[in-house]
């Protein structure tokens, strides 16, 4: 299902003292099948940019098409169910997204929305739930009543459970516990690379976009600055410093040792691969 923007715009209060141009005159592509991740400041338009991809805001000029769907500034979207059951965006704060009294009437809302009998959105929900690490004695508990983290999961999985083609995240892992924010990247890898699902996920975290994804865009003052595969975005870390992002710590002691002398390939992107080249090169040079 592909996606792109054609000079796309957005500006928030226009014709008001408080006009802000969030997006200005954005041309981009996302690649079907991929997990992409959005990074950039705060303020940058990360955010405007995905709540484009379902209609949530609609561009103030440009288009932006996503499979045979044309999203155009100035023409009211019409088949707006249809679309949204396709893209699933889960917002950074997972308590907009909670409503229902119990926690798989919530999850399994989205289903029975777009045709899904009672007891075949229940499985769903069920299945989704299990999907994100929460238990059946979770199912008849107020969403409310719920941690911060808990909450994420319930919000994601209420997306899950609508099977949707596009995937998008808006700092998803936030609220969660290391273990739980690993869980969960891993449960997005394995959505991306065994079901196909394009993702497509705003963050900060630097470990999670080089420990998962397959391409980067910067965002930086409404237009994206760099599109680019992982492996190229931090292949030269002077350029993520230069714009203010810290890089994963993996590079950053490729680096310390590069300046001690060591020879270390760009592809060496896990620890133990990197501790086994380190202990090779001790013992060579020993």
């Amino acid at each position: 299902m592909p996606i792109k923007f054609e000079q796309v715009s957005h500006i928030y209060s226009d014709g008001t003292p408080f006009r802000y141009v969030a997006l200005e005159d954005v041309n981009l592509e996302f690649e079907e099948g991929k997990f992409t991740a959005v990074i950039g400041q705060t303020g940058s338009g990360k955010s405007t940019l995905v709540q484009h991809l379902n209609a949530l805001l609609l561009p103030t000029s440009g288009t932006v098409f996503v499979g045979d769907r044309e999203i155009k500034a100035g023409v009211e979207p019409k088949g707006l169910k249809a679309l949204r059951k396709k893209v699933g965006l889960v917002f950074q704060f997972p308590e907009y997204q909670l409503f229902e009294e119990t926690v798989l009437k919530d999850v399994s809302f989205g289903p029975k929305n777009f045709g899904v009998s009672v007891k075949e959105a229940e499985e769903k929900a069920s299945n989704a739930l299990k999907m994100v690490g929460l238990s059946k004695e979770y199912e008849e508990r107020s969403p409310l009543e719920l941690s911060g983290g808990q909450k994420r999961r319930v919000a994601i999985a209420g997306i899950l459970a609508m099977d949707p083609d596009i995937l998008v995240l808006d700092e998803p892992t936030a609220g969660l516990d290391p273990q739980g924010a690993l869980e969960m990247m891993r449960l997005f890898r394995d959505l991306n690379k065994i079901h196909g699902t394009t993702i497509i996920m705003v963050t900060h975290d630097m470990e999670q976009v080089f420990g998962f994804c397959d391409r980067v865009i910067v965002m930086e003052n409404g237009k994206p600055r760099i599109h680019t595969t992982v492996d190229e975005f931090f292949r030269d870390s002077s350029r993520c410093v230069e714009m203010g992002i810290l890089p994963p710590a993996l590079i950053r002691m490729k680096d310390a040792l590069k300046e001690k002398g060591f020879a270390l390939d760009d592809t060496i992107r896990t620890l133990p691969v990197l501790a086994r080249e380190i202990a090779k090169q001790v013992k060579k040079h020993g």
